[in-house]
Order: C-alpha cells, then sequence, then structure tokens
C-alpha cells in the first residue's frame, strides 16, 4: 500500500469554537479564577441535563434528586466515590481489566484490594455471568482473600453496561455500585436506579443508575473542560462527603468563604480531605460545551454511522455491538485475525504510516507489571478480554471530523483488510 503523503489525521481532536473562548474570557476577566459561581452552574446546568434525556419520551421525574459535584478529573471522582463508600483497608473491589488504569489505581489509594472480571464474549464490558462467578469463588475463599465491598462497571466507549444484571447481582451480595462512566456522556438506558422505589423502566443517562456515576470532561471525550469530571449520586449523605473531601475536608467551599459577609475567614477541617476541585475558568468551557452535547453526539453518531456501514458486510472486520443510546466515545473495530495474515499491532502499524491516527482500548490492567505481580495473574485468568484486547483497534471519531475525512479512515482500513486477507 503506497503512502499518498497526506497530512495526518489525528486519533482525536476537541472541538471548541467561539462561544467557549468568549466563556473562558469572561472568567478571566471577572476577577475569580478558581472554584466559584461558575462552578455552581456548571454542576446545576449538568443535574438539569441528566434528570431530563433529551430525545426521549420521559423525564427523570418521581426519582430522588441528583446531586452534581465538579471535580478535576474523572480519576479524583472515582476516588472520592470510593471513599464516600467506605472502601478501605481488606476490601475487594470488582472492576473490569478492560479498562484505563484509573479505575484501578483509586482503589488501590485507600488500601483496598482489586478482583479483575472477564468482558463478555466479542464484547468490552463487564459480562455479568463473569461478575457473579468470580463473587461465589471469592466467597468460597473467603476470608483469606477478603470482604468484596463494591463493584465498579465501566461504561466502554459509550456503550453502556447490562446495568440491569449488574445491579441484580450486587444487590444480592451486598455491594455498592460506583459506575465508571467516564466514556460514556451522554449515553441512555431504559432502566431505573436502583434508589427508585419503582419496578417501572424508564430512561436514564448512563452513570445515573448506581449508587454513584463519574464522569469525564477530558480532552477526548463527547463534552470537554481539558481536565475535569463529575460525580453524581441521589445519596445526599454521599454527596455532602464528596462535596467535603474534594476541598482539603474543609466544611464551607472557597466561594462560600470568600463572598458570605459573616466570618468569611472562619472554617473547620473535619476529615483530612484533598485537593479536588475544579477552577471555574474549566467550567466555563464545560458550560459551554454541555449546552451542544447533543449537537456534538450527532457528530459522532454520523461518522459511526458511515463507519458501520462501511465495516458490516467486510469479512475481515466486526463492528461494536451498538444499542439506540450509545454515546460512540469510541469506535473499536474488531479484526478478524483469521481472515488477515498480518495482526493487530502490524495493521496498526500500516494504518500510522498512511497518516492515520489510532489508539488500542486498552491493555488489559491485569498484564500490566504492577497488577500482573501483585495479584499473579495470567493471560488465561481472563480469556476474553485477551482475545478482545488482540483484535481491537480504535478509529479516528471526533466532532468536526468531516466526511472526506472518515472516508480516507475507511478506505485505509478496507484497502488494509484486501492486501493483507488470507488467500
Amino acid at each position: 500500500m503506497q503512502n499518498n503523503k497526506q497530512e495526518n489525521l489525528p486519533f482525536s481532536r476537541p472541538y471548541i469554537g467561539k462561544e467557549e473562548e468568549d466563556a473562558v474570557l469572561r472568567v478571566l476577566r471577572s476577577g475569580w479564577l478558581t472554584t466559584g459561581k461558575e462552578t455552581l452552574d456548571f454542576e446545576n446546568d449538568f443535574t438539569n441535563f441528566l434528570q431530563n434525556p433529551k430525545g426521549t419520551e420521559s423525564k427523570d421525574s418521581g426519582k430522588e434528586e441528583l446531586y452534581c459535584m465538579a471535580v478535576n478529573s474523572a480519576t479524583s471522582g472515582l476516588h472520592l466515590a470510593l471513599e464516600a463508600c467506605g472502601i478501605g483497608a481488606g476490601d475487594l473491589v470488582l472492576i473490569p481489566s478492560m479498562t484505563f488504569t484509573a479505575t484501578a489505581e483509586v482503589v488501590r489509594y485507600l488500601g483496598a484490594e482489586i478482583v479483575f472480571v472477564d468482558v463478555l464474549k466479542d464484547g468490552f464490558n463487564m459480562d455479568p455471568a463473569a461478575l457473579e462467578s468470580t463473587l461465589e469463588r471469592l466467597k468460597k475463599e473467603n476470608p483469606k482473600s477478603g470482604n468484596p465491598k463494591a463493584v465498579m462497571p465501566v461504561h466502554y466507549g459509550g456503550f453502556p453496561c447490562d446495568m440491569k444484571a449488574i445491579l441484580a447481582i450486587a444487590k444480592k451480595y451486598n455491594l455498592k455500585v460506583i459506575e465508571d462512566a467516564a466514556h460514556s456522556f451522554p449515553s441512555i438506558i431504559s432502566f431505573s436506579p436502583l434508589s427508585t422505589a419503582s419496578d417501572s423502566v424508564s430512561p436514564a443517562f448512563a452513570g445515573t443508575i448506581g449508587d454513584i456515576g463519574v464522569f469525564s470532561f477530558y480532552a477526548t471525550k463527547t463534552i470537554t473542560t481539558g481536565e475535569g469530571g463529575m460525580v453524581v449520586t441521589r445519596d445526599k449523605t454521599y454527596a455532602e462527603r464528596i462535596r467535603i473531601m474534594r476541598s482539603h475536608g474543609i466544611d464551607r467551599s472557597v466561594w462560600n468563604r470568600y463572598t458570605d459577609t459573616k466570618a468569611s475567614w472562619y472554617y473547620q477541617v473535619v476529615a483530612p480531605g484533598f485537593k479536588y476541585n475544579i477552577p471555574d475558568i474549566l467550567s466555563a468551557l464545560g458550560r459551554v460545551q454541555l449546552s451542544r452535547a447533543m449537537e456534538l453526539l450527532d457528530m459522532r453518531l454520523k461518522i459511526a454511522r458511515m463507519y458501520d456501514e462501511a465495516f458490516a458486510q467486510d469479512s475481515h472486520f466486526s463492528i461494536p455491538p451498538t444499542g439506540k443510546g450509545d454515546a460512540r466515545h469510541l469506535y473499536p473495530l474488531r479484526l478478524n485475525l483469521d481472515k488477515l495474515t498480518i495482526n493487530r499491532n502490524e495493521f496498526a502499524a500500516k494504518m500510522q504510516e498512511q497518516g492515520i491516527g489510532i489508539s488500542v482500548h486498552f491493555i488489559p490492567l491485569h498484564t500490566m507489571p504492577y497488577y500482573k505481580e501483585r495479584y499473579s495473574l495470567k493471560d488465561e485468568d481472563l480469556t476474553e478480554t485477551i482475545k478482545s484486547y488482540n483484535r481491537v483497534i480504535s478509529l479516528p471519531i471526533w466532532p468536526g471530523m468531516t466526511d472526506a475525512e472518515t472516508q480516507r479512515v475507511i478506505k485505509v482500513v478496507k484497502t488494509l483488510g484486501s492486501e493483507y486477507t488470507v488467500k
């Protein structure tokens, strides 16, 4: 395959316009740069958005109030979520291995231990059957293995997990459910949250269904603040704890202390907290991005549909399993290696030679030196995870990507499939 020396096409690019620029400049000129009113407004905007699922016939009414707390990263949010749930030394937290290291490292921050769970066959999300079988194994090993306290399903690539099954298992084994929704905004699931008394099913955003959900606004995400995240819960006690712990364990927010004329200088430290607050500059950017979230989502969906149509009937590839409410944060194309004479790594290198930015999501955590050695893990311990990892390649999918750029990616992928096909 000849390299025509076209300009490199990045794997991801943020979609930032004049509105975002104006919002940031407004904050810069306001004289208040750290966490303040802009962040409070961002939290309120995000709450209102989540309580009214767009494109659905139902609203998030009749359910407990949602509390949204902005933080400086989804990693911080996951740490706060686990801490609020009382996770500590000797506890076990179940997570998929096919995720970014943040999902696992926050467990270790608290001295708890990780138990990796396999993914679905030909899929990327946690397998509920594997979750239950893992819990049964741990039950037999107790007390040697520790006490399972929480499960953290990851909504991989904007494709929501089977929350109905996971919630049922969590209830059976008395586990807290913390949704790693870093990829999932604004994915919609037709299922009622854990805290809802009614058995009725209604649309809800992924990330609002478990005990706590955590979203990411990293530069590559569906909406971005550059760095940042949001923690969401319907539990007032969790919300109060997270608000305190995200800012040094101080019982008053910095905005309150500097704007309240009554003893503005006085505060109390009620716990050894963290420095996880988000500045108003980033919140201003986030508010504009949130206002156009569905527009940005539509751009991703259009690209995803073009990929789906191009690869669905090509025997060299398998398109990702999708549902109506998926956010399509990633486009994980699976290579049918029995039809190709090159492996995934070689295929990725060939694409990069043609100037196409790609990635792989994710290198399984149980193969990483730290986790592999700590938990004495082998590839065969999570067979479906390894199978998916060896086959997957993430294609560019970002708002502002043109039809011509999308077709360029399609052409390179299909040409490589033809050139390296098994004869």
